[in-house]
């Protein structure tokens, strides 16, 4: 039977030998990993903090899903915008030669259906689709932003857009209402851009010296309209600013807390190794020295 001093003797070695072990693989994994806590119990504090940090970078990365998104949806209603002023300063440009004594009732009829198009390509434009596939124009609408019942082309849509929160407690709304873009008044009261498109068409049509003053009269509702989508194109602009600020923040607040990560739960590479080494050393001399005591007389006759 072997005696307890050379039970003992096995135990502890057994136990130094692993415990040592068990250092070098942790000191190993810290090294290829960088982080410094395995498990909470490591550092209370410091694992506390960095669930803290955690958390505050997914509130972080659906901030940057929103910005993303409104950014985008904002981009599509900026080039919309553009789009729905060429069509403006084309039925100027049109008006302008309409309202020439030169031109015959013929000619302006020829007019008249280029701008009944350009109001037809209009409303194809307000019921443009954002990046979820809803109205662009329409607020929170899902459908169509205007309807055309063959005597006015009216909006169905709301009359907000929901914000997006985009960090620190702020928010931007990813777009713009129709009324907001072709809504506008004139010197005959409120009106839009496919009701004086559609009056222009069918004065045109008509002909006579009514087609001519019409021409004329339309431009400053014309003038108006473009003010109007003009401003409309300034408020997205400051709204994509503001995005691009935000986000700028952002990424200035993930370079911080990717810092304080570090401080807080990232190996020391250098000094990591360093004991890593020692460790291996001390491992090494541990399994010698058991290797040698075991071998000796003593405990081969301690039975």
């Amino acid at each position: 039977m072997i005696n307890l001093s050379t039970s003992a003797f096995y135990d502890r070695s057994s136990s130094q030998i692993g415990g040592l072990r068990a250092l070098a693989e942790s000191l190993q994994l810290q090294i290829a990993t960088g982080e410094r806590l395995e498990k909470s119990s490591d550092d209370p504090v410091a694992a506390a903090r960095l669930r803290m940090l955690a958390r505050t970078e997914r509130l972080a990365d659906v901030d940057t899903r929103n910005s993303q998104l409104a950014e985008a949806d904002l981009s599509l209603g900026d080039q919309t915008l553009d789009s729905v002023a060429d069509i403006v300063v084309r039925v100027r440009e049109l008006a302008v030669q309409a309202a020439s004594s030169t031109l015959n009732d013929e000619q302006r009829a020829a007019i008249g259906v280029e701008v009944a198009s350009l109001r037809e390509s209009l409303i194809g434009l307000a019921n443009s689709r954002n990046t979820a596939g809803h109205a662009l124009f329409g607020g929170q609408t899902a459908g169509a932003a205007y309807v055309d019942n063959g005597t006015a082309v009216q909006f169905v849509g709301t009359g907000s857009v929901a914000p997006l929160e985009i960090g620190e407690g702020q928010t931007v709304e990813p777009g713009l209402t129709g009324p907001e873009v072709f809504q506008f008044d004139s010197a005959n009261g409120p009106t839009d851009l496919f009701a004086v498109l559609g009056t222009l068409a069918a004065a045109l049509s008509a002909g006579g010296q009514g087609a001519i003053d019409a021409s004329s009269a339309v431009l400053a509702e014309l003038d108006t309209g473009l003010e109007k989508v003009t401003t409309a194109q300034t408020v997205i602009g400051s709204r994509l600013n503001w995005i691009d600020l935000m986000s700028e923040r952002r990424e200035n607040n993930a370079e911080r807390i990717a810092d304080e990560r570090s401080d807080v739960g990232g190996a020391d590479i250098a000094i990591t190794m360093t004991r890593l080494q020692e460790t291996l050393t001390v491992l090494e001399a541990s399994q010698a020295s058991f290797v040698r005591l075991a071998n000796l007389s003593l405990f081969s006759m301690l039975r």
